[in-house]
């Protein structure tokens, strides 16, 4: 386990003396990542409780650090609760979590389609939740979040410095805004991978040998991914800055900003995922 691998570049802040344990319940893939995370932040070991009943070698060998894995949870009330469960789990795992919690600790859950009225349910009456969207995997990731309310200013302070460890964070007041952050940032990336796979073909279309219309492509949006995160300049500042009036730019824009080009396309992309996800929570 790389500590240092998916920690956001622009983390400036630590989390101090939290005098509760953290506890993390699920140490898979997400949960890992965030624990991750929050070490390379600084986060005592010792502060840290992870549930797992099948833990890899990577969260194993963090028992030497001293980081606690599964203990006997009695008596012990925790800081925050952080559920990184599949959501199949959830009927059987979250009510079992009770124990742990009294009026200062905040459940942060990033479990895929569980809502707040599930979680608020199924814990004890009274529990502050905060939700985001997804937990974000790499340091460029973004994350949304919405919390309950019971959540109050210290509590959703420390969910934004477990959730912002690996990526930014925003925060929404209305959960059922979350179904279009999924549509526009959880699925995001494959319509980007999309765009470079499809200027890679059309490259080899025009001429190009494949592999150099796939390298093409990819550079291509690395790059001006870069730019975009560089810059403080808005996209569509920046799309003018690169097109020189009848210019080839322009000639390509001419057909992709067309009344039946990308803008109604992905439009409809992301309704469409919008709706999946409304489902899928429902």
């Amino acid at each position: 386990m790389t500590a240092s691998a998916n920690v956001r570049p622009d983390a400036k802040y630590s989390f101090g003396d939290l005098g509760r344990p953290l506890v993390l319940i699920g140490a898979g893939n997400m949960g890992g990542a965030m624990l991750e995370g929050w070490l390379a932040l600084g986060l005592d070991p010792t502060k840290v409780v992870v549930i797992e009943p099948q833990p890899g070698p990577a969260v194993s060998a963090l028992t030497a650090r001293g980081v606690r894995l599964n203990p006997d949870l009695r008596g012990l009330q925790a800081a925050a609760v952080i559920i990184a469960i599949k959501p199949q789990m959830a009927p059987e795992v979250i009510p079992g979590l009770g124990p742990l919690l009294d009026r200062p600790t905040v459940v942060v859950s990033i479990m895929a389609g569980r809502r707040l009225a599930f979680l608020e349910q199924a814990l004890p009456a009274g529990a502050a939740i905060a939700m985001p969207n997804t937990a974000a995997a790499v340091g460029r990731g973004i994350t949304v979040a919405v919390g309950n309310s019971q959540v109050v200013a210290n509590q959703r302070d420390l969910a934004d410095r477990l959730l912002g460890a690996t990526g930014r964070v925003e925060w929404i007041a209305d959960e059922a805004l979350l179904d279009a952050v999924t549509a526009v940032s959880g699925s995001g990336p494959a319509y980007v991978f999309l765009l470079a796979e499809s200027l890679a073909r059309a490259g080899a279309a025009a001429g190009l040998p494949t592999e150099l219309a796939e390298r093409l492509a990819r550079a291509t949006l690395d790059g001006a991914g870069e730019l975009l995160h560089r810059s403080p300049l808005d996209a569509a500042t920046l799309r003018k800055n690169v097109t020189s009036p009848g210019g080839t730019t322009a000639a390509a824009l001419d057909i992709l900003m067309d009344k039946d080009g990308l803008d109604p396309l992905l439009e409809r992309a992301v309704a469409a995922a919008t709706k999946r996800s409304r489902d899928l929570a429902n």
